[in-house]
């Protein structure tokens, strides 16, 4: 029996309402929602949902100034004419970046520096799933650590540098985008599955170590991209609209997601119902990842 186009939206929701499209509370061009001011980084913005949900969502929230970064430059061209069929006024920088490589990393922050000073959100959006089908017994190693080393090398050499922009008194924003992967065990992905399952607990770290900055974990939905072109299993489950994710990210960038810091949100969850689960979400310490069981009251011998 074929598994519905809603099945892993539905077995991962954590509000009553679900959503696959921008609703009118996360809707970008809110006024509520307003990035004014803000310089905003995001990685990996030459396609997918860099290009389509991200940088187009901040565009329309009137973000100050929108820094894009990619592997090759010239890819940037057309997300920056996008951005500007949106927004004209916003100015836009677009820079080489090989987020692995911590002194292409090093550079372009320089650049983000020399140019506007600082920034205020970074969406550490850059990575990929190429291991699929990838079995541990079987797998090929190259492939499957590649996976590891650009979700999660990359993501912590994109923070370290936004951070140390920052400074340790500055407010920051920092996205990190990671995915309901984390949680499942799917045959043939456990490089994807671990290296987002890192970037929960890299967030988290990011957001316990930094007081100055609102870190939170962003499963940016199932979205048609290239990503999922590689992983043609999931292509069915695909229908959650770009525009969806830009805009739960740029709530996300609000005062009132702050009581997320530190914590996961998948772009489908109704963001009415978890404000109105806010104390709860806080005293259970929920959103995060636990250990089930019970635990304490041992006796402990030392040898």
């Amino acid at each position: 029996m074929s598994l519905s186009e809603d099945h892993f939206t539905t077995t991962g929701q954590f509000t009553k309402k679900v959503y696959r499209d921008v609703y009118p509370d996360i809707d970008p061009t809110s006024a509520s929602l307003s990035q004014e001011g803000k310089i905003v980084i995001i990685t990996g913005a030459s396609r997918g949902i860099g290009k389509l949900s991200l940088a187009t969502a901040f565009a329309k929230a009137n973000a100050k100034a929108i820094v894009l970064s990619a592997r090759n430059v010239a890819d940037l061209q057309s997300t920056e004419e996008l951005i500007h069929e949106i927004n004209p006024r916003i100015e836009v920088l677009s820079a080489k970046l090989e987020i692995t490589d911590e002194e292409s990393v090093k550079s372009f922050f320089d650049q983000i520096k020399a140019k506007f000073g600082t920034a205020d959100v970074l969406v550490n959006n850059a990575g990929l799933f190429q291991s699929e089908g990838q079995f541990v017994q079987s797998g090929l190693l190259e492939t499957w650590w590649h996976d590891i080393e650009v979700n999660v090398k990359g993501q912590m050499l994109v923070a370290k540098y936004f951070l140390q922009l920052l400074g340790s008194e500055k407010e920051g924003m920092l996205i990190g985008l990671s995915s309901a992967a984390a949680f499942m065990v799917a045959p043939g992905a456990s490089a994807y599955s671990l290296a987002k399952l890192a970037d929960l607990q890299l967030t988290r770290y990011i957001s316990v170590e930094n007081p100055n900055v609102t870190a939170i974990s962003f499963h940016p939905g199932i979205i048609l991209t290239d990503m999922h072109d590689d992983a043609r299993g999931f292509r069915h489950f695909a229908k959650d609209t770009p525009e969806l994710a830009g805009g739960v990210a740029v709530w996300l960038c609000t005062k009132t997601a702050a009581f997320l810091n530190g914590r996961y949100m998948a772009v489908n969850w109704a963001v009415d119902e978890l404000l109105a689960k806010k104390e709860e979400i806080i005293a259970g310490d929920l959103l995060k990842i636990q250990l089930g069981g019970e635990f304490g009251d041992a006796v402990i011998h030392y040898m």
